[in-house]
């Protein structure tokens, strides 16, 4: 691998830092994942708010960096993969959100590659600009890691599908206009087949919303109800009863995961800025004895091998090769060094770590190790638990036999 820019990744590079410097809002200045969401603040209604992220994503669309992965020729900015990495380590440095969400990552890239021509000039430019969000109707009560047992039924009836079921874990619904879900249309077919990939507007009538709210008490996902729901039959993407092999194309896009060591990386610095502060040395046990200073050193490292274990990959998509047990390393030791992280943050600040209100003056750091031991938990299980992660290691890195 070689660590250092060419000279035209340079000139990227810096383009990319005189972007953020320039345009990105005060409201993302220095911000941390638990702040300055644009997904919510998009619909906030402090107009504040509101315009900020109006804004970042018109700086964005400008340079086509809204979808840095889609072809130019849909709006994209077609970088390389290098590129992406790049992109996303500088965005990751400076706090700066993502724009667009699931219609950015996970849509978009299914309607460039199986949509109509109505469809793609319908939805792309809204996802481009920021007018409309999606979420991701997938998981369900009985249908979590074997998603290909769903039972949410879509039954055609002249012009339309009526869709009966539930949905679960519906990441930023009440925050989204528009949903892409994966819906039974054949129950007599085996179950990988006899699935469609329908979108349909997130307020039609028949869907509801229930929230729920995760032991940080934070609203993030839903359960997402349908009684009726009729969605016009034009709106499945790809084949009727081939949505199970639709909704796994993506583009090729960059997954090396960069955020995380740049963000725990930066949380890191924050905590040791803090530490030297007159209130963090009143708040904290970092100087009653050498194993939190040498745990929070280790973890320090930690995130430079995690750098490495990111370079490795996006080195690999640059030469046209496919990541396969290595993202899964990547993702295992992120998600584990972050909840690792949070464990140390609470330490170091003993009592005071029990406070969990953020506006509390006497909350270290406005709580957010408190508040990262808790919600950071969900970090190895989602995407892939640790025990899947393990497994794809020792079969297809290790080369052992399945047990």
């Amino acid at each position: 691998m070689d660590w250092n820019d060419t000279a035209e990744q340079a000139t990227f590079r810096n383009e990319v830092r005189t972007l953020i410097k320039s345009r990105l809002p005060e409201r993302y200045r220095g911000n941390t994942e638990e702040e300055g969401s644009w997904g919510a603040d998009r619909k906030s209604d402090n107009p504040t708010v509101r315009q900020a992220a109006i804004d970042w994503a018109n700086a964005l669309a400008e340079k086509g960096w809204v979808a840095p992965h889609w072809p130019k020729e849909y709006g994209g900015a077609g970088l390389s993969p290098m590129e992406q990495f790049i992109f996303k380590q500088e965005m990751a440095d400076a706090g700066a959100p993502a724009v667009g969400g699931m219609g950015v990552q996970m849509l978009g890239p299914t309607l460039i590659v199986h949509g109509s021509p109505e469809q793609k000039a319908e939805h792309l430019p809204k996802i481009l600009s920021g007018e409309v969000a999606w979420c991701q109707g997938y998981s369900e009560p009985g249908s979590g890691s074997d998603l290909a047992s769903l039972q949410t039924r879509a039954v055609r009836d002249g012009d339309d599908y009526v869709i009966n079921g539930q949905k679960i874990w519906t990441s930023g619904a009440h925050n989204a206009d528009w949903m892409f879900a994966l819906v039974r249309t054949d129950p007599e077919a085996p179950k990988h087949r006899g699935i469609s990939f329908l979108i349909m507007n997130r307020h039609t009538p028949g869907i509801s919303l229930r929230p729920l709210i995760n032991m940080g008490w934070r609203h993030g996902f839903n359960e997402t109800f349908f009684e009726d729901v009729r969605v016009p039959a034009k709106n499945v993407v790809g084949e009727t009863n081939r949505g199970w092999y639709v909704g796994a194309s993506l583009l090729d896009f960059e997954r090396s995961n960069i955020q995380g060591a740049i963000t725990t990386r930066r949380s890191i610095s924050d905590l040791v800025e803090y530490l030297k502060t007159p209130d963090g040395k009143l708040k904290s046990k970092i100087d009653r004895g050498g194993s939190l200073r040498h745990e929070l050193a280790e973890e320090f490292v930690q995130t430079e091998v995690l750098f490495n274990f990111s370079f490795r990959i996006i080195s690999m998509q640059n030469r046209g090769m496919i990541p396969n047990y290595e993202a899964s390393t990547a993702k295992l030791f992120a998600s584990e060094l972050v909840q690792r992280l949070a464990n140390t943050g609470t330490k170091i600040f003993g009592l005071y770590a029990n406070l969990w209100d953020d506006n509390d003056p006497r909350a270290p750091m406005k709580a957010r190790y408190t508040h990262s031991y808790v919600l950071d938990v969900p970090r190895t299980i989602a995407g892939g638990t640790s025990e899947v992660q393990r497994n794809i290691i020792a079969t297809r890195g290790l080369g052992l036999p399945r047990g």
